[in-house]
């Protein structure tokens, strides 16, 4: 190139590309029909555009879409929350792909219903049928406020739990919904307790014993038309642990927790068995599996448990996403 030519880029011509194509965004453009029709649909092409192995794909869909979502309550008027979609249906192995955007346009044509799990169901059978789908999953994850009393002085605050309503549909056309629930509550160590009450009687030494917040994820499967809130899952751990974490306290409310804990010591082990007891009891739930995790003060690792009903063909006790258990 000599010092009289000039190259020509692409931002020098900003009205049309290399090839003489218009670079024009026309707001004024209509789309007829026919023009609808002509546009390629790059989801069902030709079993020969698959790349890599023809295979069969389990789940393929959409996760955190969010819109906002009323909810069933119990006591009263539905609450709207924020809520993170996750969609998905399985893929047969001789299709390109699915139309994502239709498990989105499924939740905007019931996005003025109340949310429950019954209504979860028939929205995973609609959007199977939509997608020509064998397997269908929907999960909607949101954070549900609840007004807890404090212990003694009066107070109220709003105590959040991370929820989610899942439904899954298979091959057979079974049906499945679940309720995963994220308890938080403080445990206080028995043998820690009898370590410190030890040096006090024996030493006269003051001592104090650990106790540490705590986090206990609950999963239910719910028998086929069977109602169960997220307020029965919250009342089974509350029976259960005892211990919950405070939102509004006074000096005698945090007493009246000392008080509490001391009550109410357990170890990991406890804390999973307890509310296997509460859950089992319940005949609405059909399977369930509890995962526990003792964020410990002592040491620098965390104590963990986890149970399952032991349903055959149920839930493992395989959970082991104990990161995801910190609070």
């Amino acid at each position: 190139m000599n010092s009289t030519t000039k190259k020509t880029y692409l931002h020098d011509r900003p009205d049309e590309t290399a090839s003489g194509l218009e670079r024009n965004y026309d707001p004024a453009f209509v789309v007829t029909p026919a023009y609808r029709e002509s546009l390629p649909d790059m989801q069902n092409a030709d079993i020969s555009t698959v790349r890599g192995s023809h295979v069969g794909v389990q789940q393929v869909g959409i996760s955190n879409f969010r819109l906002p979502l009323k909810f069933s309550v119990p006591s009263g008027e539905p609450i709207t929350l924020e809520t993170s979609v996750t969609g998905t249906v399985s893929l047969e192995a001789n299709k390109k792909g699915i139309n994502m955007s239709r498990i989105m346009r499924t939740f905007y044509e019931y996005k003025d219903e109340e949310f429950s799990l019954s209504l979860l169901a028939d929205i995973l059978k609609f959007y199977k049928k939509a997608l020509d789908s064998f397997e269908a999953r929907i999960r909607l994850r949101f954070s549900y406020p609840m007004l807890q009393k404090s212990l003694r002085s009066g107070l109220e605050g709003y105590q959040y739990y991370d929820c989610s309503y899942e439904a899954r549909i298979d091959r057979e056309n079974r049906l499945r919904t679940f309720i995963h629930f994220d308890f938080v509550y403080s445990s206080a160590c028995p043998c820690s307790a009898e370590l410190a009450e030890h040096a006090r009687d024996v030493r006269n030494v003051f001592a104090i014993s650990h106790s540490q917040r705590s986090k206990a994820r609950v999963v239910a499967e719910i028998e086929p038309e069977a109602d169960l809130s997220i307020e029965d899952l919250h009342e089974h751990c509350l029976r259960a642990l005892h211990t919950e974490t405070q939102v509004m306290v006074k000096r005698e409310d945090e007493q009246a927790f000392a008080e509490m804990n001391g009550a109410s010591m357990k170890f990991v082990e406890d804390a999973a068995r307890m509310v296997f007891e509460q859950l089992d009891s319940d005949p609405r739930i059909r399977d369930f599996e509890v995962a526990c995790s003792h964020l410990e003060s002592l040491h620098s690792h965390d104590a963990i448990s986890v149970v399952a009903k032991g349903v055959p063909g149920g839930f493992q006790a395989n959970f082991d996403d104990f990161g995801s258990l910190v609070c």
